[in-house]
């Protein structure tokens, strides 16, 4: 039998948990918390820098009355995108998503200026030399156009936004 861990519950006396069950570790059992001079340059992780960005709209179509897409949507079609590519013995690209707000404005032919906004999803990260390094250029650029395509279809949209490293681009799907 375990005996249950004590601690200091206040004022000197001791508590103990007696929820914990036999095999349960004892707080001091965690590892300790690394320290500054714990830190180290992990081989092979230094290279150049390879960040990325793809911006996908939330709303579905042009008009202010199309379907708005929670951003966990993105995230779950991102995700089972990783998951297939990783599950084929494929490479894939990892980041964050954050939703955010594209502002915009335009002349219009009489003479007036429109301006609006939309909800986005911004899916941003890096092709991180350690693990993608033994990649091309063109490899990324492959895998951004393949994931930003999925997006697109996903959320209803006719226009992606994608950048990588010092480029960007639009993928559009076009009239149909």
């Amino acid at each position: 039998m375990v005996s249950a861990p004590s601690w200091d519950c206040g004022s000197g006396r001791a508590c103990q948990d007696d929820n914990r069950t036999e095999g349960d570790s004892e707080m001091t059992d965690r590892a300790r918390a690394p320290k500054a001079q714990d830190y180290s340059v992990v081989p092979g992780s230094l290279g150049p820098r390879r960040d990325f960005r793809i911006s996908v709209g939330l709303r579905e179509g042009w008009d202010a009355e199309g379907r708005v897409f929670d951003v966990s949507e993105a995230v779950r079609t991102a995700r089972a995108w990783m998951k297939r590519r990783v599950e084929a013995g494929q490479p894939a690209l990892s980041g964050m998503f954050t939703r955010a707000e594209v502002t915009y404005a335009w002349p219009r032919p009489d003479g007036t200026v429109g301006s609006d906004r939309e909800p986005v999803a911004l899916f941003t990260g890096e092709a991180v030399h350690a693990y993608l390094g033994h990649l091309s250029d063109e490899a990324i650029v492959a895998m951004l156009n393949e994931l930003s395509i999925e997006l697109g279809a996903a959320l209803g949209q006719e226009r992606i936004y994608v950048a990588f490293a010092d480029r960007t681009w639009i993928l559009d799907a076009g009239e149909h």
